[in-house]
């Protein structure tokens, strides 16, 4: 059996923020890091748009405290308050210490960082680095861990979480390349496992994000908080869903329809482009409804809008947003310079997650923690986002409270013990779990099924919601899930069997998709990215809390927690 003192498993910026505040505080610890791909792949490192600080670089009336509200209001008035202060007071601190670690961030003509214009914040105040902000971060994270000395299992599967009298003892996990199986101790767990948008069939995530740390910690009994709330990102490009970032219109550009109207006059006639991303997505999906969408032949009533830019000229499209029109142009053959992109709303972000105090403890309900037990980034619910999150509030999530979690581990850990695993029970289990998926003798492949589910996901709980679409989306995914019994591997050898890892990962999307559904469907109200077209309404008196999903074989069962407000009274939202 493998031991360490702290397993952090995901490799992306929360993960990696988390096991260097580590070693730099107790450089005497063990500390590994697990993940399915190799660290730089991970989705962090296609983050774009940038990361929000009150830096007061182009805006001397920022202040965190009005981060704080817009971040607040942003969120429909879910997020908890005590967590907004914490994200937007220690951003500016994270910013300029990423700044001394080496991330190349844009710059003013005077050395400073360029800051930007960001969807729902009323000052400039997102820093970049063009737009490949994730990737410039993350790369300077990830090349911390050798100097420091953390040990990084890549491309390593984990297929459980050893969850056992309300202690995380360890993990069960596998080596992509021979399928060769490892439980592993610590004194602490952390997951930092990222988002699942792969539960959807058009999503701007990566394919390695199938909400595994979510499912793991469901199946052994932790709750999940908020999963009802989806974001959709307005500009999807189409038919690819690959993200076309806020920072094109943060930088100027358009969104019309096939009447040639800036549209978001009417949804949103302070903010236009620049509104939260829920509303920005529904007015979009709006416009396509109402028969102003746009054919790929130039007429109305088709499938997407046009993201116009070629008012902004070259020189500003190469030198702010050069991967946004490389993206285009390598995809679709679209010059941005000349040519509009079409795009429409496609999934991008989990506001819900693994619920969590401040110092990133996991919680096992309304009230109490889990000893040994830590989460952070998108697949943690602090909740810091509520019911939608603000463009560049992401990254910063990540940074803050990946820093913030691993000071609390690196306390938490010094006097703690190794727990006692009884390590061939898990590798027995789950040995048994991977030779049942390679002998089963079924009749659907894992595409097949996988694709059923998201368009199953797709089209009963999309932008707009009703109990009537729903419930028939439960009823749905239910079917789907018996047929899980009937899937078959082409692959039966131990040598990169990517196929198990397809069929496993299927497993957890079947699961996410389950209590989205479930936590959506009981949530009878409108309120950020949960548009329900039959409660159209936000209903603070019945529905300002928190949702608590526990999942089981034999259902869903759900409870609620209050939400902290110690800043601003919740009022109508509006832009």
């Amino acid at each position: 059996m493998l031991e360490h003192d702290v397993i952090i498993v995901g490799g992306g910026l929360a993960g990696c923020r988390a096991a260097l505040e580590i070693k730099q505080t107790q450089p005497q610890l063990n500390v590994a890091l697990i993940a399915k791909t190799h660290p730089i792949r991970s989705h962090s490192v296609a983050a774009q748009g940038g990361m929000a600080a009150t830096l007061k670089n182009v805006d001397a009336d920022d202040t965190w405290e009005a981060h704080a509200f817009d971040t607040v209001k942003g969120s429909d008035y879910l997020a908890d308050q005590d967590a907004v202060e914490i994200l937007t007071r220690e951003a500016p601190d994270v910013v300029i210490e990423l700044e001394h670690m080496g991330v190349l961030f844009s710059r003013l003509p005077d050395g400073r960082i360029a800051q930007r214009a960001f969807g729902g914040h009323s000052h400039r105040r997102t820093c970049y680095a063009a737009d490949k902000t994730g990737h410039a971060i993350l790369h300077e994270l990830v090349s911390n861990l050798r100097r420091y000395g953390v040990l990084v299992y890549e491309e390593w599967y984990v297929m459980q979480l050893i969850l056992q009298e309300g202690q995380a003892k360890g993990v069960v996990m596998f080596n992509i390349m021979n399928t060769h199986l490892q439980v592993v101790r610590a004194k602490a767990i952390m997951f930092a496992t990222g988002g699942y948008g792969r539960v959807f069939n058009t999503t701007s995530n990566d394919f390695a994000s199938t909400g595994d740390g979510l499912a793991m910690s469901a199946l052994a009994g932790v709750p999940l908080e908020d999963m009802e709330f989806v974001q959709f990102h307005p500009t999807g490009l189409y038919p690819v869903g690959v993200l076309i970032s806020e920072a094109v219109r943060g930088e100027g550009a358009y969104l019309i329809n096939s009447e040639g109207d800036r549209f978001m006059a009417n949804y949103a006639p302070s903010r236009m482009e620049l509104a939260p991303r829920d509303i920005t997505s529904r007015a979009i999906a709006s416009e396509i409804r109402a028969g102003r969408g746009i054919h790929p032949d130039g007429s109305a009533g088709g499938p997407f809008v046009y993201l116009d830019l070629r008012h902004m000229g070259k020189e500003k499209i190469m030198s702010r947003i050069p991967f946004c029109w490389e993206e285009a142009h390598r995809l679709l053959g679209i010059d941005a310079v000349h040519e509009p992109m079409a795009v429409r709303p496609t999934v991008h972000y989990s506001m819900g997650g693994i619920p969590v105090n401040t110092d990133g403890q996991v919680r096992g309900g309304p009230e109490g923690l889990i000893e040994s037990f830590f989460a952070a980034g998108e697949c943690a619910c602090v909740s810091v986002h509520g019911a939608n999150r603000l463009g560049s509030n992401s990254l910063l999530e990540c940074v803050v409270y990946g820093r913030r979690t691993g000071a609390a581990i690196a306390r938490y850990v010094p006097n703690r013990k190794l727990p006692e695993i009884d390590e061939s029970f898990y590798l027995q289990t789950t040995r048994a779990q991977i030779e049942t998926l390679l002998n089963q003798s079924g009749s659907i492949r894992i595409a097949q099924l996988r694709q059923a589910l998201q368009d199953c996901m797709t089209k009963y709980c999309g932008v707009f919601r009703t109990d009537e679409s729903m419930t028939e989306g439960l009823k749905h995914l239910q079917h789907l899930k018996q047929q899980y019994q009937q899937i078959y591997l082409d692959d039966k050898g131990n040598n990169w069997n990517t196929e198990i890892v397809e069929a496993l990962e299927l497993q957890h999307l079947i699961i996410v998709g389950e209590i989205i559904l479930t936590s959506a469907l009981n949530r009878q109200e409108s309120r950020g990215a949960h548009c329900r077209e039959d409660y159209p309404e936000r209903d603070d008196s019945n529905f300002l809390k928190h949702t608590l999903a526990f999942y089981s074989s034999a259902g869903i069962d759900l409870q609620y927690k209050p939400v902290t407000i110690n800043l601003f009274e919740p009022q109508e939202r509006k832009y």
